[in-house]
């Protein structure tokens, strides 16, 4: 596997197919579990085919990074949320926060997966949305920069039990001033 050494390490990563991809969304699967257990603990029930839920969530660890984690939607078979960090703008007044990197996941329950859907780095600059299928090796770069980084958020002891409302900005203020 070839992968070099700029920017987050996984931008010049080999695709090694379809099979491979699908080995790695099973990687994220088992560390997505490890890093947030509540995810399993709010599938709706049976009867409920579709939730909007708006929760929220952050792992506090010193000497790191608040990991932040904001459900989308769960419903029976998948849950969708955002994984970030948020940086605060050095100079700005009001003061402007960037998530970075922002990656929008997509956990299919049923088939022990997790897909990168959308990712946002390099402070927004490289926005990677709606890619189509065929679009192999940007999914191979967003979910194995994934997997490092579940793996780097395992290794710090993140870790997120539960799920509380969406976060105000003063909350996601008083985390990034904490740093």
């Amino acid at each position: 596997m070839k992968c070099s050494q700029t920017a987050y390490g996984c931008e010049d990563v080999e695709p090694h197919g379809f099979v491979s991809l699908m080995d790695l969304y099973e990687n994220n699967f088992i560390r997505i579990r490890k890093l947030i257990p509540a995810l399993q603990a709010n599938i709706p029930p049976h009867h409920q085919h579709n939730s909007t839920i708006l929760s929220y969530a952050v792992s506090r660890v010193d000497g790191c990074l608040d990991l932040h984690c904001h459900l989308l939607e769960q419903t029976k078979y998948t849950t969708t949320f955002v994984l970030t960090y948020y940086f605060a703008e050095p100079d700005r007044q009001p003061p402007v926060y960037i998530a970075e990197p922002q990656l929008h996941c997509r956990v299919y329950h049923d088939a022990c997966l997790v897909e990168v859907l959308t990712g946002h780095l390099f402070h927004g600059r490289l926005k990677y949305d709606h890619l189509p299928a065929s679009a192999i090796k940007i999914k191979w770069q967003l979910n194995r920069l994934l997997y490092k980084w579940l793996g780097y958020c395992l290794y710090s002891g993140h870790l997120i039990k539960q799920f509380e409302n969406q976060p105000s900005v003063a909350d996601i203020s008083s985390t990034v001033s904490s740093m």
